[in-house]
């Protein structure tokens, strides 16, 4: 262990996972999450049961991290949390605990962007990973969010397209509910989709201008389309459930990658990036590897367990914010919706 080492514990609780990592400079040496399975009865997540299961999992988690990592609190240099976006019950519960921790320990304060998190979680230090050079363009993708963003430095951040209504994770978890399948319903459809034939059924891609995106008209002609077959057929949709989940999946992936390769037409950046949620996504993840033969990009795609919430991305933009002093004071306030 060098002088130079900077060690930052991070927190985050933007919804219904409690997390916590610890990066030694930016490299995880722990990286903790802890799920809620309440959720699961109610088809989404409760913001009032989530706020106070982070309540019950924040301390365990955090002390689990420290010891995974073989750290201890005295050797910490600065407390980074996310500060937004995120459902406000779940925020207060990190911020707040952030802030005690930091004044207990009198070591620094840093709020943290959960989307830029997505972003800059390609800039962890893991083998087999590598990290894009600024300029970039990266595809944040979640339930909440479905963005394009130019990316020109770790501070400087520009989103040049993003959905005008639904993200394309409630686009696949509202198609699985439209299904019957249970909630969280996106990785049911990406499992079954890579048994069916992504060219069975047609759905309209929605003509947005731009760069940005729509999913709500094609929710409504996914129900339309369910509705219809099930009146002639009771069992249409376990008949042919792969197929259907695999042409939803196609035409959503369609979606994506038009806007990217216009992204790619008016910016001239070919590295392109993912984050978010969804980006988990296996077929989305393929077909992101294959456009680096098809159209010469070059692209990112993170490890597995940085696509879904997680503190391990609020570390690594902690240590950079540490590395530039970027530190917040005790009066710093969770925020559900934060200017980008």
């Amino acid at each position: 262990m060098s002088y130079k080492d900077v060690f930052i514990l991070a927190i985050e609780s933007s919804c219904d996972d409690t997390a916590a990592s610890v990066l030694q400079n930016d490299k995880v040496l722990s990286n903790v999450v802890a799920g809620q399975k309440i959720h699961e009865e109610y088809g989404g997540v409760v913001p009032e049961l989530a706020s106070r299961a982070h309540q019950q999992n924040i301390v365990p988690v955090i002390d689990m991290a420290l010891k995974r990592a073989n750290i201890a609190k005295s050797q910490l240099s600065a407390i980074a949390f996310t500060q937004g976006p995120g459902l406000m019950g779940s925020l207060l519960v990190g911020t707040s605990f952030a802030k005690s921790l930091s004044m207990a320990l009198n070591i620094p304060l840093i709020a943290v962007n959960h989307m830029h998190a997505h972003i800059l979680a390609h800039f962890i230090d893991e083998e087999g990973f590598d990290k894009p050079e600024f300029p970039f363009l990266a595809l944040t993708i979640s339930g909440g969010h479905t963005q394009i963003v130019k990316v020109n430095d770790f501070f400087n951040m520009e989103i040049i397209g993003e959905t005008t209504d639904d993200a394309v994770g409630e686009a696949f978890d509202k198609s699985a509910k439209i299904m019957g399948l249970p909630y969280p319903g996106g990785p049911l459809i990406d499992k079954f989709a890579k048994e069916g034939n992504p060219k069975a059924y047609q759905f309209t891609k929605p003509k947005v201008p731009g760069l940005n995106f729509s999913f709500s008209g094609l929710k409504t002609q996914i129900l339309y389309f369910i509705q219809k077959n099930v009146a002639e057929n009771p069992n249409f949709i376990e008949e042919n459930k792969a197929d259907i989940c695999a042409s939803i999946q196609h035409t959503i992936i369609e979606i994506l990658m038009d806007k990217l390769k216009m992204a790619v037409a008016e910016t001239g950046i070919k590295q392109i990036a993912i984050g978010g949620g969804v980006s988990a996504n296996s077929g989305i993840r393929q077909t992101l590897k294959d456009a680096e033969n098809k159209y010469g990009w070059k692209t990112f795609v993170p490890k597995f367990e940085y696509t879904t919430d997680n503190a391990a991305m609020i570390g690594i933009v902690g240590y950079q914010k540490y590395l530039n002093q970027k530190f917040n004071d005790a009066s710093v306030v969770s925020k559900a919706r934060i200017e980008f």
